[in-house]
């Protein structure tokens, strides 16, 4: 197993770049500071709890896509910006942007091991993985996460069950792939002798989308709705 993940993570003699936890605390640190925001406030933005963001900024917690995607939106971090490497300098998207197999950026979260690829590009619409599943079963609804925009994985070696808030579950091997809002609860588990790996990718929710849901939840709609009439009491 350690063979392969180093041959995985070196190919025409580079390496991977590691992100690990005490480097991304930084980041995190210094953009809140540089920003003057205090933790109760990109608490209160993120969803994330005071307690997290302080455990994270000091290198001590390794955070969920979630959650760090949740800090990244409440500090308008760009994705790039969390995972480019220190030497490395983010641009626009004027050119093709080509990632080497093995170069992307490594981040060990708690129940996933993600290759972050494409990192170089600031303000990109969707986030390309490379990811391990490392869990090997579902606790219950602790597991589930969530976040904006939707989602999308390939299943290249392995085989996961997909967990869903709704009660569903899915099941997909080597080929399969499967797309859904990623604001549902979803949880990954590998259910194959090796950890199952996956190509993905993570969207920002789209303007459309969030016109179509205000319109859904806005006044127009609910002063559309014809009053409910009541029914008579059965006897």
């Amino acid at each position: 197993m350690t063979k392969s993940k180093n041959a995985a993570s070196t190919v025409r003699g580079k390496a991977s770049r590691t992100l690990d936890r005490v480097t991304f605390g930084k980041r995190l640190r210094a953009t809140r500071q540089r920003q003057g925001l205090t933790l109760a406030e990109v608490s209160a933005r993120s969803g994330v709890s005071i307690t997290t963001i302080s455990r994270a900024e000091r290198g001590q917690l390794t955070l969920s896509y979630e959650k760090f995607s949740a800090l990244g939106r409440a500090l308008a971090m760009d994705m790039a910006a969390m995972f480019s490497s220190a030497d490395s300098k983010t641009s626009a998207l004027d050119r093709p942007v080509l990632t080497r197999a093995g170069e992307g950026v490594l981040y060990q979260g708690p129940v996933f091991s993600y290759e972050f690829l494409g990192t170089d590009v600031a303000g990109k619409q969707m986030s390309p993985i490379l990811g391990t599943v490392h869990a090997r079963r579902f606790n219950g609804a602790e597991d589930y996460v969530r976040h904006e925009g939707e989602e999308f994985a390939h299943v290249m070696a392995g085989m996961i069950d997909v967990y869903f808030e709704s009660g569903e579950v899915l099941r997909l091997a080597r080929g399969d792939s499967l797309y859904f809002d990623s604001r549902i609860g979803h949880a990954y588990v590998s259910v194959s002798r090796q950890r199952a790996r996956i190509v993905g990718a993570c969207t920002s929710e789209s303007s459309p989308a969030r016109r179509a849901r205000a319109e859904a939840s806005g006044p127009v709609a609910r002063v559309s709705r014809a009053p409910r009439t009541p029914r008579p009491a059965r006897k």
